[in-house]
């Protein structure tokens, strides 16, 4: 039975450029998205700007410039990260557009004629420097319940508790490290702890969709269990959610309340549906009858486990007592490291997506490994190099690409492309039917990992019976082969190339642009490819052309290396100063001395030397520096050098680096090329911290 779903991802932060993390989201959403219209079913795929908030308002005062402004500018850079990475949005829209101001003002009215908002004075901490109230996410301390450091003034990230800010211990602003003082300000709230909403998300959140899926993940259900409580006869410790913020603030006006305007988790998931309605007004679509709280349309989210307190609670919430419908499943997922580390720009272990497509990756290739690392639970997933050169070269190039490049050949040299089958051939399509049925279910039921692994056991299936016919003794002496032979040769090579065919289809939601490339270019088939094109069994083919690369070290070593600092802002004289710090910050850095006891070239790399430091500990550290075009190895060796002890170790190609030595350099290398290691006065020794 053809279903009609209505798709969205979380709406990114206008302000910043996209991540890897948000692409690894986008791509996971766009293979489901293409699994289920493979399938027949009607998908409309959306997501839009989350253009409000505190954040974006003082990024824009920092610049000089409005949020408005600000949000257009990073609007600007998404055609290129989403077209580079083959995502195709239905619409994307913002949550300034009238149809969010609309809907959230229209939310607001109901929920408050169904008894669930109310207003009440409370104290909130407020900059005395910056002189204005601050958003939790600018006030940071001590976490109240398991005591981690440098915590939001909302929830932990280390404990996932959720608590009010004025819990904090020891909090400080981020804006200016003051120490925040209390105010008091009228604020609005949607009673959370209504027993009616209790009751509804104790239902909602074990309950199942039309589709027989459970709302949530089993990891997901637990945390919520968490939050309402143990079993439907505990109490719940839920906390009304302060849904209002005051002036200075970017965001839309909470009606008759001048001065207030919605907190930005208020109306960023409502900007789900104006952008489903902004597109609907596009296709001439009726919203209201999509919509329709006793409709059929499905309604599915895909987020990271970070904003699932506002997914599961809140935004289930708000839908169901303002007389919408509900979510039907929220897909959450984890994070993506790399190498094992949390992403960091500073510490090189970050992936920059449109680095990856300035230096001509294969976008496919980084879709493929982000679907061979997923599945339907909540896990992080890792990027590894070494992995990913190796999972991709050996499965898409050694197994998938490589069944047409030896196959095609044979058909095209000696049978002008025609292809040809000896016997019945319904035993060759219920084999591919066979195969290609529980990739279809994986990839519906999020298992991406699973899905790939079928796909390539059956890759091997075909490569194995290829080598089994060897048809390269036939093609030898075909001019003395005689009508039977030739048949043998035409059949081998064309089954081969209707499992390549399957295969394609099977891969189709991953890899969209290939795909399309070998339906038109190799088969001359319509596209896209459909889940019941797997039954039509190609006839002829074109000549066959090259259809991927390999990934070469070259890329992962110009896609990992640490990125240039911006020399925007550079001096005259050189680099301007950074932004202030609190010493505390300072003294997280644990700086040492070090002597080079040796240093050598990296085969391989055209900037990187390795060294050998003594930094008395009474055993060596391995350390790679950019520093080879300054220096020969042979002139560092025994100098005394400054190292950051303390760094976490980053994998590289090379092997495992254990901390950064230290190097000058000027701002734009146009006016200086030169990099300066620093050097201790004599009679430092290894292992004396600096201070």
């Amino acid at each position: 039975m053809s279903r009609t779903i209505f798709v969205t991802t979380a709406l990114p932060y206008a302000n910043g450029s996209f991540h890897i993390g948000h692409i690894m989201e986008y791509i996971q959403a766009d293979i489901w998205v293409r699994t289920m219209r493979m399938s027949g079913h009607t998908v409309h795929f959306v997501c839009a700007d989350d253009a409000h908030g505190a954040p974006i308002m003082l990024k824009a005062e920092s610049e000089g410039i409005s949020p408005r402004e600000l949000v257009k500018r990073y609007a600007a850079e998404r055609p290129q990260y989403l077209n580079g990475f083959h995502i195709e949005f239905d619409h994307w829209h913002s949550t300034s557009s009238p149809e969010n101001i609309e809907l959230s003002q229209s939310i607001y009215k109901d929920l408050k004629e169904s008894g669930l908002i109310y207003s009440k004075t409370i104290e909130q901490f407020f900059d005395p420097v910056k002189g204005m109230f601050l958003p939790d996410r600018y006030i940071k301390g001590q976490c109240p319940h398991c005591k981690a450091q440098d915590q939001y003034g909302d929830s932990c990230e280390s404990c996932s508790a959720v608590y009010r800010p004025t819990e904090l211990i020891d909090p400080y602003s981020t804006l200016t490290n003051a120490t925040p003082i209390l105010k008091s300000s009228e604020h609005f709230f949607f009673r959370l702890s209504d027993p009616r909403c209790v009751e509804f998300l104790r239902k909602w959140t074990n309950g199942q969709s039309s589709n027989g899926m459970s709302h949530l993940q089993p990891e997901v259900l637990a945390k919520t269990r968490e939050w309402l409580g143990e079993s439907q006869d505990s109490e719940a410790s839920l906390n009304d959610w302060d849904i209002s913020r005051d002036e200075p603030y970017y965001g839309i006006p909470i009606p008759d309340a001048p001065g207030k305007y919605f907190y930005v988790w208020l109306d960023a998931p409502v900007g789900y549906l104006a952008s489903l309605k902004a597109y609907c007004k596009k296709q001439g679509i009726d919203y209201d009858d999509l919509m329709d709280v006793n409709g059929s349309t499905e309604q599915i989210h895909f987020i990271g486990k970070d904003i699932v307190y506002f997914h599961a609670l809140f935004w289930p919430a708000m839908l169901k007592f303002s007389g919408r419908k509900t979510p039907d499943n929220l897909h959450v997922h984890g994070f993506i490291t790399v190498s094992g580390e949390k992403m960091s720009k500073s510490r090189g272990t970050g992936i920059s997506p449109i680095k990856y497509l300035d230096i001509g990756m294969n976008a496919e290739w980084m879709r493929y490994y982000i679907a061979a690392k997923l599945n339907a639970s909540v896990e992080d997933i890792d990027f590894n190099p070494d992995d990913f050169m190796t999972r991709v070269n050996s499965d898409l190039v050694g197994k998938y690409v490589n069944i047409a490049s030896r196959a095609a050949g044979f058909i095209s040299k000696h049978f002008n492309g025609q292809l040809a089958y000896v016997g019945n051939t319904d035993a060759l399509i219920t084999a591919q039917k066979d195969a290609a049925e529980p990739v279809r279910k994986a990839f519906e039921a999020r298992e991406y990992g699973r899905a790939i692994r079928l796909a390539m056991s059956y890759a091997d299936t075909v490569n194995q019976a290829f080598d089994n016919a060897k048809p390269w003794l036939i093609a030898k002496d075909i001019k003395q082969a005689n009508h039977e032979q030739k048949a043998q040769l035409q059949d081998i090579c064309s089954r081969a190339l209707a499992g390549f065919k399957a295969l394609t289809i099977m891969l189709a939601p991953v890899l969209p642009n290939l795909a399309n490339t070998v339906a038109n270019n190799l088969f001359s088939d319509e596209t896209p490819y459909k889940w019941s094109d797997i039954s039509s069994l190609p006839q002829q083919i074109q000549p066959f052309k090259h259809l991927m690369k390999r990934v070469e070290p070259t890329h992962l070593d110009a896609l990992l290396e640490a990125p240039e600092e911006d020399n925007n802002q550079a001096l005259p004289g050189g680099e301007a100063i950074a932004e202030t710090i609190d010493i505390k910050d300072f003294m997280k850095i644990d700086l040492r001395v070090a002597r080079i006891i040796n240093c050598e070239h990296v085969e391989g790399s055209d900037k990187l030397l390795r060294l050998v430091l003594d930094v008395g500990e009474g055993k060596t550290r391995q350390v790679f520096s950019g520093i080879k075009s300054s220096y020969e190895p042979k002139d560092l060796i025994n100098k005394l050098t400054v190292v950051v002890a303390n760094l976490a170790p980053r994998k590289m190609r090379f092997g495992i680096s254990e901390g950064m030595v230290l190097a000058a350099s000027h701002a734009n290398e146009k006016n200086n090329p030169g990099l300066y290691i620093l050097e201790p006065w004599p009679g430092a020794e290894p292992g004396l911290r600096i201070t």
